[in-house]
């Protein structure tokens, strides 16, 4: 009885010894299970006539227990939480938290442990899956991109660019930073990830970004009319005016082509004048007919977000985009680039040589194209992009709202340069296409001595940003494509080869074809006048002034501050040539004549895809000066009839008896018309000392002369 009653300790010792070394290695067979499901999966659910692909990735926490999110990158689904996730033996289920219709996968693992099946059920319906464990796909393509400096330093010397800068992601990582060449080649300093570059107009989709912010705000409905947010907005066509939407402003349809040189270079006018004078420019198109790339309507667009900020762009747009995204050192000038200790220089290739040019200020057009950055700080730009909106820890856009920004709105009716590209259309602020079956939402950037790319792969979790200081490279674009073929698997594509191939050749037809511009031009003719008569200060009410001037017996024309020496072509048409700022080099501008014989007006092409700009020459200015005015008021007399010329204002009138007061225009040939009768012309007389004499009233009918009447001048009756 004894030894019983010891046994039984022994036994229930035993017991305990057994329950806790089988719970022992359940944790541990459990523990062996999540470690290897632990990971990165792929594969898809099979849907009827589709698969949907699905992206799962499973990690350990700290207890070394499973968490896990997935994402359905055609759905722009990124990174939804798993919950519920349950291991029995090699069978795992798990569950989509917060989806509608209670989501759910329940699969077995295979004998290998790197496939998984099962079947996926939602709302009642189930649809088989499989899911295969790949390598971490951010290691992968940070290992595919290893070994890229000598192809990007060979593009740079084959394609004559001085520097670039480099930033690939992968979903929420920056996996490639660097910079390539020189940023100052004369001084030979490097070109960094943080070197300050121009973007150009990948400015654009910050515009609409910030302007995105407010519509998840309730302040902004991208489809009421403009006007209903800046109520005196007027375009020359009245019906567009009234239709015009902030999305139209912003997907390239509004109708009106570039108008580029109105804004280039123009310190003078501010955002809200340039948006006044949209009312006098002329229309290509409907509204809506078709993409025309227009600077000047997201300058628009910029300016309706100063109107419903009440900030400036620049203040909106650093509180709304810059500092939720921690772009501290982005500008939006060059000005504020050359204070920073590293910025690159501007470039530009010209007569076979990489020249170094003038910093070209956009402040103005900001909105359109005027931010600087650096690789590293876009790289955060891309992030928000590729993440639906989410930067870090904050949701900065609604996800719907981020995906309207890289819907297609507008169609490109334009062939691709290569079967690789599918036809592109224009989201908001991105052009959206496909390269090689992978979407693609993408946008350039090219302004004088920079050339920029910054473009994604949504649905394959890749962003690229590539900064350059050279104008008009395409290597930006070149470098992107070999990068996402090498980084989606892709057969390979010499596309770096091919352009510098390319290249050689459309510098010689380019050389040639330059050469054929003087067959166009008509030898032996002459001026119609004397080059004094065509000085004078020429202006449109969209465009502004232009200016034409006389030096050392050869006319420069002069037109938003840039000087262009001008040489006869032929009859009344004069030719650019080269300048400091080659802006207006070979443009060709035309001289008309009015009825009277004065030099009237100047037109040039300044917009390619419409009719000529005519400038209208304005009077002297004299005319418009008040103390030059006065010395015109008096009385003028004819057959005993006295008609009085006064001032009023900076206007003068003339009042002949019996009939009403009429206002004289200044025009051209110093001469001016009655506004009331345009047909009837009025010219002072001077004398050797320039004082008035008297005038001459032009009709139809006849030239009358009137001599200036003075009290106690006139003539008195002769004694008999």
């Amino acid at each position: 009885m004894k030894a019983s009653k010891v046994c039984k300790p022994i036994l229930l010792l035993v017991a305990i010894f057994f329950i806790f070394s089988a719970g022992q290695y359940l944790s541990s067979q459990s523990a062996d299970l999540n470690q290897k499901i632990s990971g990165h999966w792929e594969g898809a659910i099979e849907l009827p006539g589709m698969k949907l692909e699905v992206l799962v990735d499973f990690k350990l926490t700290a207890e070394k227990k499973l968490d896990g999110v997935i994402s359905i990158p055609i759905q722009k689904a990124k990174d939804l939480p798993l919950t519920d996730i349950v291991i029995t033996d090699s069978e795992i289920s798990f569950a989509i938290d917060g989806v509608p219709g209670n989501p759910v996968f329940k699969g077995k693992l295979d004998e290998t442990g790197q496939k998984l099946s099962g079947n996926f059920t939602q709302s009642g319906q189930t649809f088989p899956f499989n899911l295969t464990k790949g390598e971490d796909p951010v290691a992968k393509a940070k290992k595919i991109l290893e070994g890229m400096d000598p192809t990007i330093n060979k593009a740079l010397s084959d394609l004559k660019v001085p520097g670039l800068a480099l930033a690939v992601v992968k979903d929420k990582e920056v996996i490639f930073l660097k910079g390539y060449g020189y940023r100052d080649v004369e001084n030979k300093l490097p070109m960094t990830p943080d070197t300050l570059l121009a973007i150009g107009s990948a400015t654009k989709a910050f515009t609409t970004f910030s302007l995105a912010r407010l519509v998840d705000e309730g302040k902004l409905d991208w489809d009421i009319p403009v006007r209903n947010y800046i109520p005196w907005f007027k375009f020359s066509d009245p019906v567009i005016t009234e239709r015009i939407t902030p999305r139209d402003l912003v997907t390239h349809r509004s109708g009106l082509p570039r108008h580029d040189l109105l804004w280039y270079n123009n310190y003078q006018a501010s955002r809200e004048e340039l948006v006044r004078r949209l009312a006098y420019l002329q229309f290509t198109a409907d509204l809506r007919e078709k993409f025309q790339y227009n600077n000047l309507m997201f300058l628009t667009a910029g300016y309706l977000l100063e109107t419903l900020t009440g900030k400036t762009w620049e203040q909106a747009v650093r509180e709304l985009a810059l500092e939720p995204l921690q772009m501290k050192r982005t500008n939006f000038s060059v000005a504020d680039s050359q204070k920073d200790q590293d910025f690159a220089l501007p470039y530009d290739y010209r007569q076979k040589k990489i020249e170094k040019i003038p910093f070209r200020n956009i402040t103005n057009m900001g909105p359109a194209g005027s931010i600087n950055s650096s690789v590293r700080e876009m790289s955060n730009w891309v992030i928000v992009h590729l993440n639906s909106g989410k930067f870090g820890d904050k949701q900065l856009l609604n996800p719907t709202t981020m995906a309207d920004l890289h819907l297609p709105y507008m169609p490109i009716a334009q062939t691709p340069p290569t079967p690789y590209l599918s036809p592109a259309s224009y989201a908001l602020g991105w052009f959206v296409d496909y390269y090689r079956g992978h979407q693609r939402v993408y946008h350039g950037g090219n302004i004088d001595g920079f050339s920029a790319l910054v473009s994604m792969l949504p649905n394959d979790g890749f962003g690229f940003v590539v900064l350059t200081n050279r104008n008009g490279t395409g290597l930006p674009e070149l470098l992107v494509r070999t990068l996402s073929d090498k980084l989606l698997g892709l057969e390979p594509v010499d596309w770096i080869g091919e352009a510098v191939r390319n290249a050689a050749q459309a510098e010689q037809i380019g050389e040639k074809a330059e050469q054929k511009v003087q067959t166009r031009r008509i030898k032996g003719t002459k001026p119609a006048h004397p080059l004094e008569e065509y000085a004078g200060t020429y202006f449109h009410p969209g465009y502004g002034e232009l200016k034409i001037t006389i030096k050392d017996k050869n006319l420069y024309c002069t037109y938003n501050g840039i000087t262009t020496p001008l040489e006869h072509w032929h009859y009344e048409t004069f030719n650019g040539l080269q300048a400091e700022d080659p802006t207006f080099k070979d443009m060709k501008f035309t001289f008309q004549t009015d009825v009277n014989g004065n030099v009237a007006a100047v037109a040039a092409p300044f917009e390619p895809t419409a009719d000529d700009i005519v400038f209208k020459k304005k009077p002297d200015e004299r005319y418009y000066d008040p103390n030059f005015l006065k010395k015109l008021t008096g009385k003028y007399i004819l057959l005993n009839q006295i008609s009085t010329i006064e001032l009023k204002g900076n206007t003068l009138t003339l009042y002949v008896p019996g009939q009403p007061i009429y206002e004289l225009v200044p025009d051209l040939g110093d001469e001016f018309y009655l506004k009331q009768v345009p047909v009837i012309r009025v010219r002072f007389i001077f004398d050797a000392k320039g004082e008035v004499t008297g005038l001459e009233s032009i009709q139809p009918g006849g030239i009358f002369e009137l001599k200036r009447y003075v009290e106690g001048e006139q003539k008195k009756p002769e004694k008999k």
